[in-house]
């Protein structure tokens, strides 16, 4: 069954803190190291209006969400407003079949009115599927940092993707 993309809802927060929460416990695909509760993805959809620089679109299938991207914040100085952070995640089960790269394609087309000039993606390494992901939807590599991110009791490179918009 195909998923169907669109613009995120509150009603997701529960899919979404699941979602991200496989990540938190199994991966360094994001540094976040606790579980989140399904009131802080509510706060964190708050955040995301359907207007402005930070959105959300999710991926459903079947009633559940499979998948996300999501725009946000780069850094706090007003002279970043015009860049983003970009995420996405995919649950396991819906991984490999393009869902990440019309995810992305769907978020990028929400954000063309959004007055944005760059989009930023940080990729914890090794991570290839991801890596591919992201120069599959118009990023280019610009660095490593090495060794900035610490967990399952190791570091971890990140590899940062820019892309530009609208």
């Amino acid at each position: 069954m195909p998923a169907v993309i669109r613009v995120a809802r509150g009603g997701d927060a529960a899919d979404l803190a699941a979602l991200i929460d496989h990540y938190i416990t199994t991966s360094p695909a994001t540094f976040d190291l606790e579980p989140l509760t399904v009131d802080e993805r509510s706060a964190w959809l708050a955040a995301h209006p359907r207007r402005g620089p930070h959105r959300v679109v999710v991926a459903v299938r079947a009633g559940r969400v499979v998948g996300f991207a999501s725009s946000g914040e780069f850094r706090r100085k007003a002279g970043y407003a015009t860049s983003v952070e970009c995420s996405v995640y995919c649950a396991p089960d819906a991984t490999g079949a393009g869902l990440g790269t019309g995810l992305y394609a769907a978020l990028f087309a929400e954000l063309a009115d959004a007055g944005l000039h760059r989009a930023y993606a940080a990729v914890a390494l090794p991570n290839p599927a991801s890596v591919a992901l992201h120069l599959r939807s118009g990023f280019h590599r610009v660095g490593v940092l090495h060794e900035v991110g610490w967990k399952f009791g190791r570091y971890w490179d990140v590899a940062w993707f820019e892309r530009p918009l609208p």
